[in-house]
């Protein structure tokens, strides 16, 4: 074994000078012909899809008045159906800025009404406040006891489900909508 301070240090070269003797390797092109000219940037490309078949797909996004609304590709689209309108995701794209203008609405055209009937759940409401006040009267000309409770439980459950049923969230998921033209 030969020890680490004998080792002669004349024969290590600086690698510029190492390069200039022996010229530069195949993979590396000098470094004066490499600043000479300007790199080129690296960027993203972007490589257009084909349009893929429906598949179903719900997504979230606005209708032309801002509103959030949920959209849905139509798997049963026919094959020759109208394009879809501008700014609509294409159906293998998910749609990152919320902005859909296809679904239920894309479909109808802009001269057809539409109604909304809520009269079955009011005539519902309005059936349960009368069997309310109804128990009410009972309750207060009752006297026995166990009647009483039967009565008191029934009204309970009358005004469970009033409650339930007697505002705007259930009014709109029970509405009846129908075509005028």
């Amino acid at each position: 074994m030969m020890p680490i301070s004998s080792v002669n240090t004349g024969a290590v070269q600086p690698l510029t000078t190492a390069e200039k003797v022996l010229g530069a390797s195949k993979g590396q092109k000098p470094e004066e012909e490499v600043q000479g000219r300007p790199r080129k940037p690296v960027m993203d490309e972007y490589i257009p899809e084909e349009p893929q078949e429906p598949s179903g797909r719900y997504w979230m996004g606005k209708d032309e008045d801002g509103q959030p609304k949920i959209y849905f590709d139509d798997p049963e689209r026919a094959a020759d159906a109208p394009e879809q309108p501008k700014g609509a995701p294409e159906a293998g794209e998910p749609d990152p800025a919320g902005q859909g203008a296809k679904g239920p609405e894309g479909k109808k055209g802009k001269d057809e009404v539409w109604e909304g009937n809520t009269d079955e759940v009011d005539r519902e409401i309005e059936k349960l406040k009368k069997k309310q006040q109804e128990l009410e009267q009972r309750l207060n000309t009752e006297t026995d006891e166990a009647k009483l409770k039967d009565l008191e439980r029934q009204l309970a459950q009358v005004e469970r489900e009033l409650k339930q049923k007697d505002n705007d969230t259930y009014r709109r998921q029970h509405t009846t909508v129908k075509q005028l033209s």
